[in-house]
């Protein structure tokens, strides 16, 4: 099992930047696969981007050139760099670690960008 705690989240003007942390209560050296969801208002949550323990990243069309994802194993934390905000961007981030018999979820943080 791993709790997975999100910070950063902010209200933010349009065209800045914010940077969102997900701390994880264990070591996530072997955790092979963490990620960054997210779900605005009356919309599906959307992957927004991850990482795997190599270092492979891949993200959202909509994040693209924008967003950087990044984990610190020393740390137990993964990070997400967003830069030139949009609106659109505004929603609640999730962090993530899929597992079975069930997926790992953080609570979430607010991410408000104002036009």
């Amino acid at each position: 099992q791993v709790q997975l705690v999100e910070s950063g989240g902010d209200l933010v003007q349009a065209g800045g930047s914010l940077r969102l942390s997900c701390a994880a209560s264990r070591s996530i050296f072997g955790i092979n696969v963490m990620g960054w969801y997210r779900q605005a208002p009356g919309k599906q949550r959307e992957l927004v981007a991850r990482i795997t323990s190599g270092g492979s990243t891949n993200y959202a069309d909509s994040v693209k050139g924008r967003f950087t994802i990044s984990r610190d194993n020393a740390k137990n934390t993964v990070y997400l760099q967003m830069n030139i905000l949009k609106p659109e961007d505004t929603a609640v981030y999730y962090c993530h670690v899929p597992s079975w018999p069930q997926d790992y979820w953080g609570q979430g943080t607010q991410v408000t960008v104002s036009s």
